[in-house]
């Protein structure tokens, strides 16, 4: 048997498992690129003087930027999150004034959230530094790229 030169099984073997290591891959490498965005997202607000928001409050302000007053229950359907966690989040960011609070007159269990002005006032910023994100996470994407990333990546969320 001549050890120096693969065999076809060899090389069929061998080409497998670099295809299904690309694979398994694909998951980490997602993580990855996560981490990056948020390392990114955090870095953009620390320059424009925003502390002490994660990006875990992003979806929040999303939402309240969509629609200014929310119950705790429709941010947590909207931003896929149970309630306690919203809870948590959205308490943070009153803490640090840019959300406000407020109970429900008719039923004191529902309590709504709102933007409060300091709130509002970082919608542009946002808008900036997710606007400068998407330019460096597609930067050298086309455009028929970008549409079947989306669509590979929605049937693998969907496949949850």
């Amino acid at each position: 048997m001549d050890l120096g030169k693969p065999s076809s099984l060899d090389i069929n073997l061998t080409s497998n498992y670099y295809r299904d290591m690309k694979t398994t891959d694909a998951i980490s490498l997602i993580s990855k690129i996560r981490e990056k965005v948020n390392r990114f997202i955090v870095a953009e607000m620390s320059k424009h003087g925003v502390e002490g928001i994660g990006t875990s409050h992003g979806d929040i302000f999303y939402a309240l930027y969509k629609r200014s007053r929310l119950t705790m229950a429709d941010i947590a359907k909207q931003i896929n999150k149970d309630k306690s966690t919203v809870t948590a989040l959205v308490d943070k960011l009153v803490r640090l004034g840019y959300v406000s609070k407020e109970r429900d007159s008719e039923d004191t269990r529902v309590v709504y959230a709102a933007l409060t002005e300091k709130g509002k006032a970082l919608q542009p910023i946002f808008e900036s530094i997710s606007n400068e994100m998407l330019d460096v996470f597609y930067g050298n994407i086309t455009d028929q790229e970008k549409e079947d990333l989306f669509n590979i990546l929605r049937k693998i969320h969907n496949n949850f």
